[in-house]
């Protein structure tokens, strides 16, 4: 569903070129949550840019759902993000001017989803991230966790079988991030989906299948989890929280 290939992306010129990453190979498998760890400027981000389609190798391959993307245009890049990826960014990148409900509506009417359907299925998604009652509140008046949860919440609206995240719990205190990562590994477990994890954040560990450790653009250790029992014991320093919300229904 998702690989890459010996892939190589630098940045810069000349005697100042950086190289981000350098001969990468990994598959990645639907059901399955991978977190990708290693020390600042490993390439991490990078990596996860790659597969969302936000940036194009300088060599290598990668392909999405089995089709490779080099070489397509950025509108037709841009269309398969739409159609297969949920992208959650460690920045936020909300609209100022726009409620939460707006902010995850939007995602849908990009797809060509509106109108009283679109706003159900977005109160949905912030009912699964435990902002039923902040719908109304715009970023300004919204905590720097409310914000990333509102994020995440756009970036699961469109139901995408490929999840990517990039630090999503950076923000997030211990009961916001317990929420967010069994909210994830649901989306492994229960609908099948493909979620890749980039953080440093050692609460995710227990709740990965998989661990692939970079270094200076290259993969150290790519590490099955020792166990995969589908009850994970939660991890030290993080609280049990009672939401019991759902993800929204798939959107077709």
């Amino acid at each position: 569903m998702l690989s890459v290939r010996e892939v190589g992306i630098g940045y810069g010129a000349g005697s100042g070129r950086v190289r981000a990453l350098d001969e990468v190979s990994l598959d990645f498998r639907p059901a399955n949550l991978t977190l990708v760890m290693g020390p600042s400027g490993s390439g991490k981000t990078t990596l996860l840019s790659l597969l969302g389609c936000l940036l194009t190798p300088d060599r290598g391959e990668v392909s999405v759902m089995n089709a490779p993307i080099r070489g397509l245009s950025e509108e037709a890049r841009g269309r398969i993000r739409r159609r297969h990826i949920g992208y959650i960014f460690q920045a936020f990148r909300l609209f100022h001017s726009l409620s939460a409900i707006e902010n995850v509506t939007i995602a849908l009417e990009i797809c060509g989803q509106r109108g009283r359907k679109s706003r159900e299925l977005a109160m949905h998604a912030l009912e699964a991230v435990g902002l039923a009652d902040r719908w109304r509140l715009k970023p300004g008046e919204l905590s720097g966790g409310e914000k990333q949860r509102v994020a995440i919440a756009r970036a699961l609206v469109n139901d995408p079988p490929i999840i990517l995240a990039d630090e999503p719990t950076a923000s997030l205190d211990s009961a916001s991030g317990l929420q967010i990562t069994q909210t994830l590994r649901r989306l492994a477990d229960e609908d099948q989906r493909l979620v890749v994890v980039v953080s440093h954040d050692p609460r995710w560990l227990p709740f990965s299948d998989r661990t692939v450790t970079l270094q200076d653009g290259r993969v150290l250790d790519d590490s099955d989890a020792p166990s995969r029992d589908q009850e994970r014991q939660q991890p030290p320093n993080m609280v049990e929280t009672s939401s019991s919300a759902v993800l929204p229904p798939a959107v077709r």
